[in-house]
């Protein structure tokens, strides 16, 4: 951890104060923060997800961060994981050193103004000194971040021209998108499990968007690749205005700004236990890396993926996946679909109708003792973290990536 200025005895002690009324009000301050932050600097809406605000999925991962920092105030050691989870978002989005006395400065005026006049000035005072320190952090580890992805062979800082070299429909809702730098340049390497931010610029819109996507393939190739789910305007969520954008607007020949590949939910390769990867839907981008990645540098490794989709009409890169298996006696399969079609019930190509659940984890897996990684919406990875953790699993094999901001399961 970059070494920090001391926090005095009093301040930690009104911070840690502060804990049971960050716990009852953290989420109204932190929806009030974005309020008036952007209220003030516009200009911040050219860097953060506006989908993610309206649901109340950044408000609520800012609350979780700030409590999780008022906690450990006097051992900020323990949030060290979390602040490189966060940091590898924030250099993906570009945020930058002349961001952090602006948030904090509309934090300490969202408190203010929630809490009112129990916020009082030893209250305001302890937190600005608190969050100066805690912003030192963050500053440091992010700098050493940005100069690394600057520093490695093919790397580049903020963003980089790439061309769209392929597009490729894999199902009803998903695309794969082949990007290749604009200028013939080396790319820089990945781990599986990364994602690359794209800047997309759309007509009519006042506010540029910015988007991560999951590298979709294996390290080692001239191009990166991205699968994209088209997200249709749902019940509690709006349209996705980029996997829009880069469905219908977006065609080979065109041009992407990225950010260089970032992100910590990464394989352990160095493990002696077999590996398990489980995805929902979209999730398999993550996973099919992985996957790709095991079979070419580590052929001996005993390997199981399971999938989930609606059906075959979602389902993606299955082709892709079937002739790995085929080609590689240590990788096994296997399908899960909530609602087959005629076609899939007549091919066969699935092994569980409805959802996975874990009396079926346990019928095809030969033990728990693996590392397991997993990816998808939400809903479907609370269920597979509570079967593994009825399993017996520990937490230290669970391995797990959210799209968008952290979340708890």
């Amino acid at each position: 951890m970059p070494a920090t200025k001391t926090l005095s005895k009093e301040t930690i002690t009104i911070i840690k104060s502060t804990v049971p009324v960050l716990a009852e009000h953290g989420e109204v301050i932190t929806k009030r923060f974005y309020e008036m932050m952007f209220s003030n600097h516009p200009e911040l809406l050219n860097i953060f997800n506006h989908a993610h605000q309206k649901q109340g999925k950044q408000p609520k991962a800012l609350a979780n961060t700030v409590y999780a920092a008022a906690m450990h105030i006097d051992n900020l050691e323990a949030i060290i994981p979390v602040v490189k989870q966060i940091a590898h978002k924030h250099r993906s989005l570009n945020i930058k050193a002349e961001h952090y006395p602006i948030v904090g400065k509309h934090l300490l005026l969202a408190i203010k103004d929630v809490l009112g006049d129990a916020a009082t000035d030893d209250i305001i005072n302890a937190w600005g000194e608190a969050y100066g320190i805690i912003a030192d952090v963050f500053i440091s580890v992010e700098k050493e971040m940005y100069e690394e992805a600057a520093r490695e062979a093919g790397g580049w800082k903020e963003y980089r021209k790439f061309v769209v070299n392929e597009k490729i429909k894999e199902s009803d809702v998903i695309t794969s998108f082949y990007l290749k730098p604009e200028d013939g340049g080396n790319l820089a390497k990945f781990e599986p499990g990364q994602y690359i931010s794209i800047k997309a610029v759309i007509d009519g819109e006042e506010y540029t968007h910015i988007r991560q996507y999951s590298l979709s393939d294996s390290p080692g190739k001239d191009y990166y690749r991205i699968s994209v789910k088209r997200e249709d305007k749902r019940e509690n969520a709006p349209e996705g205005i980029v996997s829009n954008f880069l469905h219908d607007a977006v065609n080979v020949g065109d041009v992407l700004e990225i950010t260089s590949p970032a992100g910590d939910f990464v394989l352990n390769m160095e493990t002696q236990l077999p590996i398990v990867l489980i995805s929902g839907g979209v999730g398999l981008t993550p996973m099919v890396s992985m996957l790709k990645t095991l079979a070419d540098i580590k052929p001996e490794k005993e390997v199981t993926y399971i999938h989930a989709a609606i059906s075959g009409q979602t389902h993606s890169l299955q082709e892709e996946v079937s002739k790995i298996a085929s080609e590689n006696k240590n990788i096994s399969t296997f399908i899960c679909y909530e609602a087959p079609t005629e076609t899939d019930l007549k091919a066969g190509n699935y092994q569980k109708e409805g959802y996975i659940d874990l009396p079926w984890l346990q019928s095809i897996l030969k033990t728990n003792q693996a590392e397991f990684y997993f990816c998808g919406p939400v809903p479907f990875m609370k269920v597979i973290n509570e079967a593994l953790t009825k399993w017996g699993v520990p937490k230290e094999r669970i391995h797990f990536e959210f799209f968008g901001p952290a979340a708890d399961l």
